[in-house]
């Protein structure tokens, strides 16, 4: 399903892989990134096809069913910013689904595929805190820094 306001086929094209992506497509995220294309998110930061298939075959082996659900995308140029949500559980915490709000900067090269991709989200809110022990420690951190 397009998102709305988003007509650029580049961005339409790269939505749809990746709310789609399961783990037998992590080789053909090599058509969306350029060889030498960087990724970076709070965890990451790689160059290249193989180090950026790495961080999404990661993701398969530690979560379960993750997915992303891409809310919005602003585009100006050869850029764009998506507004996501990603869902998933985690394999060995609670079996709760879990959803990270985040956004994503890609900057495309003139053929269209992505040659920067910069994930933004919080990880102490959206990940830290729904870990046994970590969470109750940086949920009792916030509330020290907020008094």
């Amino acid at each position: 399903m397009p998102v709305p306001g988003c007509a650029d086929p580049r961005v339409q094209r790269i939505i749809e892989a990746f709310e789609a992506l399961q783990p037998g497509d992590v080789e053909r995220l090599d058509t969306l990134y350029t060889p030498d294309a960087v990724f970076k998110d709070p965890f990451n930061q790689v160059q290249g096809h193989a180090a950026i298939r790495a961080v999404f075959t990661h993701m398969f082996v530690a979560l379960r069913e993750p997915r992303f659900v891409v809310r919005e995308a602003i585009v100006q140029g050869g850029q764009c910013f998506l507004v996501w949500d990603f869902l998933f559980h985690f394999r060995r915490f609670s079996p709760d689904l879990q959803t990270v709000h985040g956004g994503s900067h890609l900057r495309f090269a003139a053929d269209g595929r992505i040659e920067l991709h910069r994930d933004y989200w919080d990880a102490a809110e959206e990940l830290y805190e729904k870990l046994p022990g970590v969470g109750a420690l940086m949920r009792w951190l916030k509330r020290q820094a907020n008094r």
